[in-house]
């Protein structure tokens, strides 16, 4: 099970929310990378400096996806599907498989597009 943050799981990590703080760990220890992609970096980073230094650490450590022409279009044509409009969210389900986690503040538009695209996903609230 690979992790996928959300904006939510960062703004966590900023907080340092051991829930979230245990999570990311228990998946490093399994040699596990979790995933976002770069419309989720543009919601959280603001320079990596005094309190963000944790999210700069986080970041460091995760495979971010470029948001790019491909998984732009795949994002519009799901949000087709679910009458959505968030590009951000339907791109960011779309990085995961069948049984990955998603780490968000705000599940329920997840759980619409992981339903629409699908996927079986845990999708938990942090």
């Amino acid at each position: 099970m690979t992790l996928i943050l959300d904006a939510g799981a960062f703004l966590a990590v900023e907080r340092q929310h051991r829930a979230t703080l245990a999570l990311l760990k228990d998946n490093r220890g399994l040699g596990l990378v979790p995933r976002t992609h770069g419309g989720i970096v543009g919601q959280v980073w603001r320079g990596g400096r005094d309190r963000q230094v944790p999210v700069a650490r986080a970041l460091a450590a995760t495979d971010v996806v470029p948001l790019d022409d491909v998984l732009g279009r795949r994002a519009g044509e799901l949000l087709t599907l679910t009458g959505g409009s968030d590009v951000v969210d339907a791109a960011l389900v779309l990085l995961a498989y069948d049984g990955d986690t998603v780490l968000t503040s705000d599940p329920e538009d997840l759980v619409e597009l992981a339903r629409a695209a699908d996927l079986h996903l845990d999708i938990t609230r942090v």
